[in-house]
């Protein structure tokens, strides 16, 4: 596919099937959930405070809203804060072979570019989504099929920020060129597993993803020039592009049901399935072995001190889930990291590498979990995939529970309305700023 066909479909109208359409719509209500309860997040304060002080607008028409917040900053500025605040409760969607997650950029860009678009509607905001989606999935795995190192989501997300801000500001296909160029060029090449080994607020880069993604939009407008995406035009990408407006990756992604980085949710699975099969509460159990992938055996081990820590973790979330029945954001904050009966059950729990279950990803992440009964039954789960995507899809029932759960602090009448806007963005009459005026507010107004 030449550069000319992949302007095209980023920048012209185009048709998109339904189910696309509709998937966009339940990842952006998702992905806006996950935002609403990390908003007292400590990175989350942390990054929209820097945003009002360093990232100041220089007039109205360069201003976004905070969402959740109400205070100002730039385009740019409110894209980053926004995006490092969903960064930061793992709970956002995904998509296997990009390794990352897309929304947890994309949909803040959307959000801070669509403010400056009152007409904007619904309908077509969704489609630009969509699109953003698909030059996200096809940046990322080009970029893990070219370099050696495993990078952040950042590093390719940034694409679809800066082809969504094109779209919508309505670019033509030259500063579009740019614009991915600079993004590409600008983007945190961050390495993935130096933040599993030590997890921090970095996260997996994708604030930084929407700052220079946003930023590259607007720099192209003004005429910054940078050199052809290498990751979109390089003739060994190629094959990774020729399926563009054909297969619609969008439709592909998972939505996680915990906030806990997805190579652990196999495992939470499967040791779920046997809760539920056989009744178990913590003083069934003797011991708990799990067999997995190596990237989900490799993270952080032992009684977090930390959110993020607890949020790449394997044996604290299965500890958690053993005790709790479920894992919220409750869970991976505050007190929940000082829970004594979870840390009760840690050295009860081994994590061992399976070569079989290694080979299986990025493409799937698989695991098995034995249970060891006090009364000297051995409960075995089988191998058992992470559910919310394809292989094992969740209801939309389960996905407004989940909605429920993460939006933290929302009103239950402001969770209401937000969820129910899912439905009225198919609408052909909504504009999508109806469900911006739903966000701008600080979380606790109602």
């Amino acid at each position: 596919m030449t550069y000319d066909e992949i302007a095209a479909f980023a920048l012209d109208p185009l048709s998109v099937p339904e189910e696309a359409i509709e998937m966009a719509a339940t990842l952006l209500i998702d992905t806006l959930g996950v935002g609403a309860g990390a908003v007292d997040l400590a990175p989350a304060r942390i990054a929209r405070d820097h945003a009002v002080r360093f990232m100041a607008p220089g007039g109205p028409e360069d201003a976004a809203t905070l969402l959740f917040d109400g205070r100002r900053a730039s385009i740019p500025g409110a894209s980053f804060a926004l995006a490092t605040q969903i960064d930061n409760l793992d709970a956002h969607d995904g998509y296997n072979p990009t390794k990352g997650h897309i929304g947890c950029a994309v949909v803040p860009a959307l959000c801070a570019f669509a403010e400056h678009m009152p007409d904007l509607s619904a309908r077509d905001a969704l489609i630009a989504l969509v699109m953003s989606y698909e030059l996200s999935a096809r940046a990322a795995v080009a970029l893990h099929a070219t370099v050696s190192d495993y990078h952040t989501s950042g590093a390719w997300n940034a694409l679809g920020v800066a082809a969504l801000g094109a779209r919508l500001r309505k670019m033509n296909a030259g500063q579009l060129r740019h614009a991915l160029g600079i993004a590409e060029y600008h983007g945190p090449r961050s390495q993935m597993m130096r933040e599993i080994a030590n997890p921090t607020m970095l996260h997996d880069g994708s604030g930084m993803g929407a700052l220079g993604g946003a930023m590259a939009v607007l720099m192209a407008e003004d005429g910054f020039e940078g050199a052809p995406a290498i990751t979109v035009e390089a003739p060994d990408v190629a094959t990774h592009w020729a399926d563009l407006g054909q297969n619609w990756t969008i439709t592909q992604n998972y939505i996680k049901p915990y906030p806990i980085c997805r190579w652990a949710h196999a495992a939470l699975d499967a040791l779920g399935d046997l809760i539920i099969a056989h009744d178990l509460g913590a003083d069934d159990v003797a011991r708990i072995e799990v067999n997995t992938f190596q990237q989900a055996a490799s993270l952080f081990a032992g009684m977090p001190d930390t959110t993020s820590q607890a949020q790449y973790s394997l044996g604290f979330a299965l500890a958690a889930r053993l005790i709790h029945g479920r894992i919220g954001p409750e869970h991976v904050s505050g007190a929940g990291l000082k829970d004594t009966a979870v840390a009760d059950v840690l050295p009860k729990i081994t994590i061992t590498e399976d070569a079989r279950h290694s080979v299986r990803f990025p493409m799937a992440r698989w695991s098995d979990v034995t249970v060891m009964h006090v009364d000297g039954r051995v409960l075995s789960s089988g191998d058992a995939h992470a559910r919310g995507g394809p292989e094992a899809p969740m209801s939309l029932n389960e996905v407004e529970t989940k909605f429920h759960a993460m939006s933290g602090r929302l009103s239950e009448a402001r969770k209401a309305a937000i969820w129910d806007m899912r439905a009225q963005l198919l609408h052909p009459t909504t504009r999508f700023g109806d469900l911006l005026d739903l966000l701008r507010d600080p979380v606790g107004v109602t």
